[in-house]
């Protein structure tokens, strides 16, 4: 009996698993329902069973977005990669190889820029699968660069945050990317360009405290996160209970936070009417002289 188990069962269950890959099945966190790696695709990360808005990868958000899934990304700005020489338990150096390896990314944020509804718009997507999407010294390089070319395009500027916030490994250097991105907006929209943000899960830290609460629309999936500071913190300073939902999209768009809430499944097309209503060119309206009322 011990030969069958520690010796035949192993080899059968390695000849079964040789090739089968780790990510071919994905549990809902909400119902625990398995999902098979191409019907969660064919959903746009959706759980089939209760509607859970799951994350997504940035690249595959970016194809659902624009048209025919076509676009292209830009260079970001070069920076110092390590101005701090930082080192926690590891050094920030290995850790930025360590994301570059997992996302094929070189930084948190992806600039692309292509056609949503056969109108030009500039996309700025974070990436929270490299470093939680924390916004460093290129982040904030990228976000500029991105404000730069919706103005030199006259495109629409869409930001899609998806960050815990700050890099903490960049300290203050990090902290100095909120007054600029800031600056970066403004400047779009003095062109009289529309600054639109998309909310998902998690919007959270520096990010939220500047540019992802400037838009002119904001709009955000179901269910997603968006917050300063996490509910436990909030809690243990205010010593009271918080709300249910208090940093859900729904809550915030029940208290003015949030324009608009909807499912993945209809984002591409409420950001497309969005973009059409805010680009559209209209001449002014002639004026209609009035009995009794001189025109002026």
């Amino acid at each position: 009996m011990n030969w069958l188990k520690n010796f035949v069962k192993p080899k059968l269950k390695a000849l079964v698993q040789k090739d089968i890959p780790d990510d071919l099945w994905h549990s809902c966190k909400s119902c625990h329902t398995m999902i098979f790696h191409k019907d969660l695709k064919k959903s746009l990360f959706v759980c089939t069973q209760c509607g859970e808005h799951m994350r997504m990868k940035v690249k595959d958000r970016l194809e659902m977005l624009f048209d025919n899934g076509e676009y292209q990304t830009i260079k970001l700005p070069e920076t110092k990669q390590d101005p701090l020489k930082f080192k926690d338990q590891k050094k920030y150096t290995d850790r930025l190889k360590d994301a570059k390896t997992k996302t094929n990314q070189d930084e948190a944020l992806i600039v692309a820029h292509g056609l949503i509804g056969n109108i030009s718009v500039v996309i700025a997507a974070l990436n929270f699968d490299f470093m939680g999407g924390s916004m460093s010294v290129a982040v904030g390089e990228g976000i500029i660069a991105a404000s730069q070319l919706a103005i030199m395009q006259q495109a629409a500027f869409v930001v899609i945050p998806s960050s815990g916030g700050a890099r903490m490994q960049e300290g203050v250097l990090s902290l100095m990317q909120m007054p600029r991105s800031v600056i970066a907006v403004e400047k779009v929209k003095e062109a009289g360009l529309p600054y639109i943000v998309v909310l998902v899960d998690p919007t959270a830290g520096g990010v939220t405290a500047s540019f992802a609460m400037l838009g002119d629309i904001h709009i955000a999936e179901k269910g997603a996160m968006i917050c300063f500071a996490g509910a436990r913190v909030i809690e243990q300073t205010i010593r009271q209970k918080l709300p249910e939902g208090f940093q859900k999209a729904e809550f915030l768009k029940k208290h003015g936070v949030v324009d608009i809430v909807v499912e993945r499944k209809e984002l591409r097309s409420k950001l497309k009417t969005v973009i059409d209503l805010l680009m559209r060119k209209q001449d002014p309206a002639k004026i209609i002289p009035i009995d009794g009322y001189k025109q002026t």
